[in-house]
């Protein structure tokens, strides 16, 4: 019996296209939590950028790919990138290459510059505007996770400069940088720690790379008609997309609206 649904919010809940939740989805996340089953965020986002789900009410955040989950404004689970791995990523951007970087700290986004690339991301993800940052202040910051703007042939090169990282890509422009211990599923574990529930207990819906790990390990994974292919592999169950009633119609597909007998 599933008790506790995961959701990714880009390309997921939230459109690219409209960058918006379908009313349908709005109405599904409301009629679940009236029968019980307790709903929650599984994203790369911080907190604050969720301008998007205002209105909405959740059990609980699993935020920053894992790196941060929190129930209302408690925090019940957070894991830092080593300062190790920061002072080596600055000491690279400083002296080897620079490209943008967004430094995620427990209540603060900065960013070390803004380019074309940076600017079109934060356009398709309706991102609130991020501070510039002076680079080096942040060699002594407790650092959640960073947003690398470097594409696939650079990440091989300088993730190895990083042993205590990992990186959870879903789009070409950029990349999530976190903890080797961090990804959506761990900070799920952490998140039915919590609330005594158990894995068989738990659907995940996602669209993007960084969604494997939970849909792998949900008791359903659900993943997205707009999925990439590799997504769509591993997942229980393909849906349509995020623009197609998606979320409804898994959600109808699994009667999980219907009263048992």
């Amino acid at each position: 019996m599933i008790k506790a649904i995961f959701f990714d919010l880009d390309g997921t809940l939230i459109s690219f296209e409209t960058h918006k939740i379908s009313l349908s989805a709005k109405t599904v996340l409301g009629q679940l939590r009236q029968k019980g089953i307790k709903v929650f965020t599984a994203t790369g986002r911080h907190k604050s950028t969720m301008e998007d789900l205002k209105g909405l009410v959740f059990d609980g955040y699993v935020t920053l790919n894992g790196s941060m989950c929190l129930v209302g404004d408690q925090v019940v689970y957070k894991q830092r990138i080593p300062q190790a791995d920061i002072s080596a990523l600055i000491d690279y951007l400083t002296h080897v290459e620079s490209f943008p970087c967004v430094f995620v700290e427990e209540h603060l986004n900065s960013m070390n510059y803004r380019n074309e690339s940076t600017d079109e991301i934060f356009k398709l993800l309706n991102f609130p505007e991020i501070p510039i940052c002076n680079l080096e202040e942040m060699r002594n910051r407790t650092i959640y996770q960073v947003l690398a703007f470097f594409d696939e042939e650079q990440e091989e090169r300088i993730m190895k400069m990083l042993p205590g990282c990992k990186t959870t890509r879903w789009n070409p422009v950029f990349t999530d940088i976190v903890s080797v211990d961090s990804d959506k599923w761990v900070g799920i574990t952490k998140m039915l720690e919590y609330f005594h529930l158990s894995p068989e207990e738990t659907m995940a819906f996602g669209d993007g790379g960084n969604d494997m790990s939970m849909l792998e390990n949900a008791g359903i994974g659900v993943a997205m008609g707009n999925a990439a292919d590799q997504v769509k592999l591993i997942a229980d169950y393909v849906t349509d997309s995020v623009d197609d009633d998606g979320i409804l119609k898994a959600v109808e597909y699994f009667r999980l609206l219907e009263d048992k007998a």
